[in-house]
């Protein structure tokens, strides 16, 4: 059985969204393993707790991560 888990923060992605997500991902397992996989398939989206979580011993709260994509976002045009 594929199994797909993805933590993001709480709040970040509205439930449409994380229904992309779900069916984007599934698509994805199924093109490796086959459509008899899509069945069998599961996808899980954790919300972590706004600050539950850091990377190179920063803590990350939805704020933080909003300007960072704003920062990535102008730095592509």
């Amino acid at each position: 059985m594929p199994f797909a888990n993805f933590k993001i923060p709480q709040g970040m992605m509205t439930g449409p969204q994380k229904a992309d997500l779900i069916h984007r991902t599934t698509d994805l397992l199924v093109s490796f393993f086959g459509e008899a996989a899509r069945p069998h398939t599961m996808v899980l989206v954790d919300e972590v707790v706004d600050g539950g979580y850091g990377r190179a011993d920063e803590v990350f709260d939805l704020e933080a991560l909003r300007r960072l994509r704003a920062h990535h976002e102008m730095g592509s045009r």
